[in-house]
């Protein structure tokens, strides 16, 4: 007997009360990842607060509507963030919200396995297809792992949502209900690269080869890098998460994944934040490919990919090559998220190369991100034993496999010169370097740098 899906559909349709009026005290409450948040359903959950006790609200990253932070919802509601948004960050200074450190790769494995379980998961879809699957869209990451193991699923369906193909897809049969809203999606419109990320990205864009698989974390620094791509040959992108950036070199011809050892031909995400034009783009669109993060972010996987490149930003980096990405001193930053999964997973690539990047200062330009140790609080995402190469504006920094002397003086090398003198003193005062210890008295001269090309380019 075939399964009449339009009906179930109808039958399942229902208002945005009616169907969390099912949320009972002290659930665990999933709410779909950045620009895929349901919209609707997040301000009703708000609307109807005072019907809620004790609801814990899982995030793993949140772009929209955070009110359910504020204080006046402490009785209702309690936010857990796996990776701190900075809607959330005020929250979570102030204790008022919860942040869950964790490899982004291993989230859905809790899940599966049930020691980070989920009563409710809120999640935005496509409508329908002819078959009765509705795709997740822009969002898969953790999302589709959430909504496989919660008993029970809202579903937000938006005709703004992109149909995005790969593992992205749920029948209609396995939701417990929908509400319709035709709300357009959230956007993230980054802001024009400053001079010194333009810089930094030139650098990173030196680093990487033809035929190369690309990661880029979150934020204008690691996606400063796109606009110095246009003459490679065949870059292939296997990534957490994707912006607008990537589609002018898809366009230009420079990004086909045509020589991808790992899923050959396709772009690999789990989710994706950006424009109506990139979500257009990603629509129905065969080029890409959509999967959960417990696959996309799995450091075996990763490494499959022969020439993966990672590339992610870190807060502040020491002098042994800590790397602290998550939070400044005891405030909670950002997250871990798959920074660690790319690490390694790109470290263990053949050919493969693990980039670190950061601007030399704070924007003010008064204190040093290469730091003579990490502040009293700050923890370490990156190891010094899995850091390969660090990149600022001043230049590259290769310390894998390097004694602690001598990757102490790289580092110092690429700091602001304001701060040399001041970390190589410190880096004498704790015993990394020879007392008698001087900086170069020339450095790498990059603006009369050459390159040539062989006939295979």
């Amino acid at each position: 007997m075939t399964l009449n899906w339009q009906k179930v559909y109808r039958e399942k349709l229902t208002d945005a009360e009616s169907a969390l009026s099912r949320i009972r005290p002290g659930a665990r409450v999933f709410i779909a990842s950045a620009c895929g948040e349901p919209q609707l359903l997040v301000q009703t959950l708000l609307d109807m607060a005072k019907k809620f006790a004790d609801v814990e609200i899982i995030h793993f990253l949140d772009l929209g509507l955070t009110d359910y932070t504020k204080e006046v919802y402490t009785e209702h509601f309690r936010h857990n963030a796996l990776f701190i948004g900075a809607n959330a960050r005020a929250a979570i200074k102030a204790g008022q919200a919860d942040y869950t450190p964790i490899f982004l790769s291993e989230v859905g494995l809790l899940m599966q396995r049930g020691s980070f379980p989920i009563d409710v998961a809120l999640i935005t879809v496509s409508p329908p297809d002819p078959n009765g699957y509705v795709s997740l869209g822009i969002s898969v990451d953790i999302t589709k792992t959430a909504a496989e193991t919660a008993p029970y699923v809202v579903a937000e369906v938006n005709p703004n949502m992109p149909r995005t193909l790969g593992d992205s897809f749920i029948h209609v049969s396995e939701i417990s209900a929908f509400v319709e809203n035709d709300a357009p999606l959230l956007e993230l419109v980054l802001k024009a690269p400053s001079h010194i990320a333009r810089a930094i990205g030139q650098l990173i864009a030196d680093l990487i080869d033809n035929e190369s698989t690309l990661q880029t974390g979150v934020g204008r620094i690691p996606n400063s890098v796109f606009p110095y791509l246009a003459n490679k040959r065949d870059l292939g992108i296997h990534t957490e998460t994707f912006t607008d950036g990537i589609i002018d070199l898809i366009e230009k011809g420079v990004i086909t994944c045509r020589k991808k050892s790992l899923h050959q031909g396709k772009i690999v995400s789990s989710f994706c934040m950006g424009t109506k034009r990139l979500y257009d783009y990603v629509n129905n669109n065969p080029l890409f490919e959509f999967r959960p993060c417990h696959y996309v972010n799995d450091p075996y996987v990763i490494a499959k990919n022969d020439r993966m490149v990672s590339i992610n930003s870190a807060l502040t980096v020491d002098l042994t090559g800590q790397v602290c990405s998550d939070s400044l001193g005891f405030e909670f930053y950002s997250g871990i998220g798959g920074q660690v999964d790319f690490v390694r997973g790109s470290a263990m690539s053949r050919r493969g190369k693990s980039i670190m990047v950061l601007p030399s200062t704070t924007e003010d330009g008064k204190i040093s991100r290469i730091v003579p140790y990490l502040s009293p609080g700050s923890g370490v995402v990156v190891t010094r034993g899995d850091i390969h190469y660090v990149v600022t504006e001043y230049g590259i920094a290769y310390v894998h496999g390097k004694s602690i002397r001598d990757r102490a003086m790289m580092l110092i090398n690429i700091a602001h010169p304001d701060f040399r003198d001041e970390l190589l003193e410190a880096a004498k005062k704790q015993g990394y370097i020879y007392r008698d210890q001087k900086l170069p008295a020339v450095l790498y001269p990059k603006e009369y740098e050459t390159f040539w090309a062989d006939k295979k380019g």
